[in-house]
């Protein structure tokens, strides 16, 4: 099922671990990685200090674009779950300044989970 999801542009969670190499050249000293979900070959990942929107463009991926989102900024957030014919769940961010960016989570993801995760970062 995962690789439809890709297929459909949906995230499906990954191994911290396992991107952290991927971003050690972007990371601050001492950020951690928590979380990450990958859609296709672009990444969304959750740090003790900000979200990150990693965007590989181009045929080899080798032009990529870092959006970086510090936590204080997030305005608000919002998820949706996903239902019966629904297969995927949705994740929408906006950001002081009038900002907005939503993505896209596979049925493989908890979206209850995500939402904690940013609620833990946000409402601090």
């Amino acid at each position: 099922m995962s690789l439809l999801n890709a297929l459909m542009g949906n995230a499906n969670t990954v191994d911290p671990q396992s991107v952290a190499g991927e971003l050690a050249n972007i990371l601050i000293p001492g950020e951690r990685i928590e979380h990450a979900y990958k859609l296709v070959r672009d990444l969304i990942v959750f740090t003790d200090k900000r979200l990150l929107f990693v965007d590989k463009q181009g045929v080899t991926g080798k032009k990529i674009e870092y959006q970086s989102i510090p936590y204080a900024r997030i305005a608000f957030f919002s998820v949706e779950t996903a239902g019966t014919l629904d297969m995927d769940s949705e994740m929408k961010i906006g950001v002081s300044g009038g900002g907005m960016f939503g993505k896209t989570f596979g049925r493989g993801v908890d979206i209850s989970e995500v939402q904690r995760v940013l609620a833990t970062y946000v409402l601090v």
